[in-house]
């Protein structure tokens, strides 16, 4: 993709596609190599060769998960979790920092029971969740990579008559009906976590590409966690 600037240049916007997966170094290398300007949006790539990489810092997103999941449990609690594509750099990421939040050296107590990759889709979520609930007669807390995850494992438990036995997190924390927020207002998840998509902020550093400004390297994305306490602050954004 690229981006038309006032000044009529372009600068190249490679970032994730309808399947996520870790993009390609050496085309977006060629490019830039050939004097054009690249800003590479959420998936990072091997190397340098880039101007600027814009995104979520998605270890850290996970580890503010999992801290969250020890508060919630008290330190003690069984587990299902429902990763997003594990060939992705943001499920990989999702999944470290989620357990390095947890910390089981620490919290001992907390159990993962069941863990499967959904590649970020909510009708593979249900149908693991299913497999899941079938397997275990009681869970604590579900971990999705991401909202949709987290809302077909909602409706899996649910449909077993058993969503009021668990907790289910999820990470995006879309704003509209369908997203992460409203679910939380609406009960069915207990936390998401924003993962703000760059969009407007691309657009900013290419601006400023072109008039000859400076910018950093790298550029990461904050994050914040919402939970019924404080999802009416979100809901109107």
């Amino acid at each position: 993709m690229a981006i038309r600037v006032p000044s009529g240049d372009q600068v190249g916007v490679p970032g994730p596609k309808s399947e996520p997966c870790t993009l390609d170094t050496a085309p977006v290398a060629s490019v830039f190599e050939q004097g054009v300007p690249v800003i590479v949006l959420d998936r990072r790539v091997e190397g340098d060769r880039f101007s600027v990489f814009i995104g979520p810092d998605n270890h850290r997103i996970g580890r503010a998960a999992g801290e969250w999941v020890v508060r919630a449990l008290g330190g003690k609690g069984k587990l299902v979790e429902l990763e997003g594509l594990m060939t992705s750099s943001p499920a990989r990421e999702r999944h470290d920092g989620f357990w390095e939040g947890i910390n089981r050296q620490q919290n001992a107590g907390i159990e993962p029971l069941f863990t499967a990759d959904t590649q970020w889709l909510e009708p593979n979520a249900r149908r693991e969740m299913e497999s899941a609930l079938a397997a275990h007669p009681h869970i604590d807390l579900v971990f999705a990579h991401n909202d949709p995850g987290a809302h077909g494992a909602y409706l899996a438990a649910k449909a077993a008559g058993r969503e009021h036995e668990m907790k289910f997190v999820g990470i995006d924390a879309l704003p509209g009906l369908d997203g992460g927020r409203q679910a939380v207002a609406d009960g069915k998840l207990s936390a998401t976590f924003i993962y703000p998509t760059g969009g407007k902020e691309a657009i900013e550093v290419a601006e400023k590409i072109f008039k000859g400004e400076k910018v950093p390297k790298t550029i990461v994305l904050p994050t914040a966690m919402i939970t019924k306490e404080n999802v009416k602050d979100y809901l109107a954004k």
